[in-house]
């Protein structure tokens, strides 16, 4: 899971006793990632021309409303990363700076990554699928689910992709639409089983789904407090531990019901 470099921990990095060192750190390459909030895609759209979610074997539904999973995007492992960059880093709410290993485990060769990154994707994609046909009870229906969206890559569209592919399927179980017709934000990642998953990034997620529009974001209940940390102003957090809880939590949201929150 990623997580920020906290304020006590950057200063750590600063605060260097010798001025010799001190000149010297803030030129030398530092083993930190510098992230942004990146792109959402709208899973019930298109990515590129093409259908992100194609369902065959069952009728589908027209949707309205947007279901927009996160990104951020993070300086490469070849990138370097001064001390400058992490000072910059700790004093802007759209930054964050974080550990070079927690945001590439799989190492730093470039290829290595794209290709770690990749398989999670279609892990997730694989997961997803499985957790919304479980969910529905219709892993027996003969029903295939194609997902598409080119340029991202990792599990954290896990929890979006299930929501999306309920929402074609089945909508809100009453005829009407899963979002509302609200543009609804989230990360998470997603079992089989529907548990859903923290990922990391969540402050800055947050702003990239603001930025884009969305009043609603779900959040993995763990990441809470990140996501808390530097809410934008009109975005709803909705805490989510399964794929059964985020459905009913838009689902009474629609209904003007009580609904979770951080």
């Amino acid at each position: 899971m990623l997580s920020r470099l906290s304020r006590p921990q950057a200063l750590a990095v600063c605060a260097l006793p010798v001025a010799g060192l001190v000149a010297t750190a803030v030129f030398a390459p530092l083993p930190f990632s510098v992230a942004q909030p990146g792109s959402t895609a709208d899973v019930l759209g298109k990515d590129k021309g093409n259908p992100v979610i194609s369902i065959s074997g069952a009728p589908t539904r027209d949707t309205r409303g947007e279901l927009r999973m996160t990104t951020i995007v993070a300086t490469s492992p070849d990138t370097r990363v001064s001390l400058g960059d992490v000072v910059d880093g700790w004093f802007r709410d759209d930054r964050a700076v974080m550990p070079l290993d927690a945001v590439y485990p799989s190492g730093d060769n470039v290829k290595e990554i794209e290709k770690h990154n990749a398989d999670q994707m279609r892990q997730s994609q694989d997961a997803a699928t499985a957790a919304a046909l479980n969910y529905l009870d219709r892993a027996d229906d003969g029903i295939e689910v194609e997902l598409e969206l080119k340029d991202v890559g990792g599990p954290s569209a896990g929890l979006l992709f299930s929501l999306g592919i309920i929402d074609k399927l089945d909508g809100n179980g009453r005829g009407g639409d899963l979002t509302g017709g609200r543009t609804i934000a989230g990360t998470g990642t997603i079992t089989a089983d529907g548990e859903v998953g923290a990922v990391g990034g969540v402050a800055l997620k947050t702003q990239a789904a603001r930025r884009d529009g969305a009043t609603v974001f779900l959040v993995p209940q763990a990441e809470c407090s990140d996501a808390q940390a530097e809410l934008p102003e009109g975005l709803r957090l909705i805490p989510v531990t399964t794929l059964k809880g985020a459905v009913q939590s838009l689902v009474a949201l629609d209904s003007g019901k009580p609904v979770p929150s951080c």
